[in-house]
């Protein structure tokens, strides 16, 4: 992935409204959600909520689909993933010590009391 992909996917998610979607759709996959649902869920005009949408989809953060009178948005999740491992590669610079914690952090189940007391112990 090249850094202008980078930079529109975390100027898109750089925006309130904007990471609510996203996350939102994330909530909602596989399936998805109509925009208006979107908009209604967030409590977003509907007019700036295509304004918002239109910015994810230029990201590439976010899919559409014409389902009959609606349009169903989804999270595009291997994007997502992609501008996350560019960060990941690219600030650890080939020296895996530094992203190690951070990794470790991600690849484990949801965090518990248990780990975080063992972690803040150590």
């Amino acid at each position: 992935m090249e850094s202008e992909g980078v930079i529109l996917g975390l100027a898109a998610l750089a925006q309130s409204t904007r990471l609510d979607v996203f996350r939102l759709l994330v909530k909602h996959e596989p399936k998805g959600l109509p925009a208006g649902q979107i908009a209604r869920d967030l409590a977003v005009p509907q007019n700036t909520m295509s304004s918002h949408l239109a910015v994810l989809s230029r990201a590439g953060l976010v899919t559409a689909q014409r389902h009959g009178r609606s349009i169903v948005y989804r999270a595009d999740l291997t994007r997502f993933r992609e501008v996350m491992l560019f960060m990941l590669r690219d600030c650890c610079d080939g020296r895996p010590e530094i992203c190690a914690p951070l990794i470790d952090d991600l690849t484990c189940c949801p965090p518990n009391k248990s780990r975080i007391r063992r972690k803040i112990h150590v």
